[in-house]
């Protein structure tokens, strides 16, 4: 008699609930649920109402905040705690690309504790796994101790294909600064289209301003690329020098959009921009989504990646 085989079995932290339901459905998985509540105090309760005993377990939550960072680890740790035979967390947005190495003597490096905090989750029996999604400094990667697996996976497909969508066939690719200019020339050649890039001068310690652009924009389509949009500042900037290079139309695409307090709006109301692409890696782009700002699924390609990476 042949041993029952049974699915991977998919939780979520709170934040990610939308993302857990649509890749278990992609997957076609089983989805766990979890008891959640706050005592009065502020502790908060956690319990797995469904057993991860000798399951393939697939955890889903990126580190927005400190409460989903602690979430997801506790998480963690209670699911392996509790018998479940491998662990696969899939960490759509790692929240902290800030502060990834020191610029000043005595700074934190939030990026790498937050990474040994996540590595000291105890060990499934059948090994560890994170899966990050378009890490704004690949090196985070490496921040993670012992035997944990990382697995960098990048949103490629997904850009170039919100790009033609955009763009069409005839089109600039553009990024906000020199520092992505390498990545942005790639998805050009991808795409066969005209790369660009704008030149900035630093004015003091905490602004810059932009000096000139790599390419001729005028009256053409110009399509921004970044991997994070967080208060769209350089994202501004940048366009604003586009227009005034001739582009006749802008639009951007992110992989991740935070878009803290009102900076969205603060966006859609320069006028600069006709319409942002991000992906649902982060939660608040996926209640902010409009006409203006329109979201697409990451769940087919972090599903494809657990499904090759078994």
């Amino acid at each position: 008699m042949k041993p029952i085989v049974l699915k991977p079995l998919v939780f979520s932290t709170a934040a990610y609930g939308y993302l857990g339901e649509a890749m278990a459905k992609q997957g076609g998985w089983e989805q766990g649920t979890i008891a959640r509540k706050t005592f009065p105090d502020g502790e908060h309760y956690l319990r797995l109402d469904t057993d991860p005993a000798d399951r393939d377990v697939i955890l889903i939550g990126g580190t927005v905040d400190e409460k989903s960072t602690l979430e997801l680890y506790d998480l963690a740790c209670g699911l392996v705690t509790d018998g479940a035979f491998r662990l696969r967390m899939v960490i759509p947005f790692y929240g902290y690309s800030t502060m990834e190495r020191p610029i000043r003597p005595g700074e934190v490096v939030t990026a790498k504790t937050r990474a040994r905090l996540l590595s000291s989750i105890p060990m499934a029996s059948r090994g560890t796994q994170v899966f990050m999604l378009d890490l704004h400094v690949a090196s985070i990667a490496h921040y993670f101790d012992g035997d944990i697996r990382t697995i960098h996976v990048y949103g490629k497909s997904l850009v170039t294909a919100a790009a033609r969508r955009l763009g069409g066939t005839d089109f600039v690719l553009a990024c906000t600064d020199a520092g992505r200019a390498k990545w942005v020339e790639s998805l050009a050649n991808d795409l066969h289209v005209e790369p660009a890039f704008v030149y900035k001068r630093r004015v003091d310690g905490s602004s810059t301003e932009v000096t000139g652009v790599s390419a001729q924009v005028a009256g053409r389509h110009v399509v921004i690329y970044d991997d994070m949009i967080r208060t769209g500042g350089s994202l501004l900037g940048a366009a604003a020098a586009y227009q005034e290079a001739g582009a006749v139309r802008i639009d951007a695409i992110a992989t991740h959009g935070l878009f803290p307090g009102d900076s969205l709006t603060r966006i859609r109301d320069s006028g600069l921009l006709d319409r942002i692409i991000v992906t649902d890696s982060h939660p608040r782009a996926v209640a902010l989504a409009s006409d203006f700002l329109q979201v697409e699924s990451t769940a087919t390609l972090l599903t494809e990646h657990l499904i090759s990476n078994r």
